[in-house]
C-alpha cells in the first residue's frame, strides 16, 4: 500500500467517529486504531509497527503478505537477449502466423526474433549475436517489463 493512501486512510480515522480500521490487500494488511481523546498527547503521532503496540498515539500494523516470495530465478547459460522496453510479447508477426525463431534455429546479429507491441507500435526486436536459440523465455501474448530476459543464444 502506499504512502499516499495510508496517510488518506490515517486522516480519514482521525477524523471521523472510527475508533479502528482493518484492511486487508494483496501486498498485506493495514490495521489504523485511534486512541482516546483523554490518554492521547498534545501532538498526534503514528508509528508504523510490523507487530501491535501499546502507545498512545494511533498505531498503524503493516503485515507481510501471507505468501513467502519465489526463489530467485537461476540465470540461464549462454547469452541473453533482453527486452528493451515494456509492452506484449509476440513470437510471429501476425495471429497464426509462422514463429520468427524456434528453439534450436540458427540465427545471425540482426535477425528479427520477436515483436514487442508499446503503445500500439510494433517493434521488431533484432538478435544482438549471432548463435543458435537455446531457450525462448516469455510465452506469445505476455506482458514484459524493460530488461527482462526474452531468449538464450549459445
Amino acid at each position: 500500500m502506499d504512502l499516499r493512501k495510508l496517510k488518506t486512510l490515517i486522516d480519514l480515522v482521525s477524523e471521523s467517529n472510527v475508533s479502528e480500521l482493518e484492511i486487508t490487500e494483496a501486498e498485506g494488511k493495514v490495521r489504523i486504531v485511534k486512541a482516546s481523546p483523554a490518554v492521547m498527547p498534545a501532538p498526534v503521532t503514528y508509528s508504523m509497527a510490523p507487530t501491535p503496540a501499546v502507545v498512545t498515539a494511533p498505531v498503524v500494523e503493516v503485515a507481510p503478505p501471507a505468501s513467502a516470495p519465489a526463489p530467485a530465478p537461476v540465470a540461464p547459460a549462454g547469452h541473453t537477449v533482453k527486452s528493451p522496453m515494456v509492452g506484449t510479447f509476440y513470437r510471429s508477426s501476425a495471429p497464426g502466423a509462422k514463429p520468427f525463431v524456434e528453439v534450436g534455429d540458427s540465427i545471425k546479429e540482426g535477425d528479427t526474433i520477436c515483436i514487442v507491441e508499446a503503445m500500439k507500435i510494433l517493434n521488431e526486436i533484432e538478435a544482438d549475436k549471432s548463435g543458435t536459440v537455446t531457450q525462448i523465455l516469455v510465452q506469445n501474448g505476455q506482458a514484459v517489463e524493460y530488461g527482462q530476459p526474452l531468449f538464450v543464444i549459445e
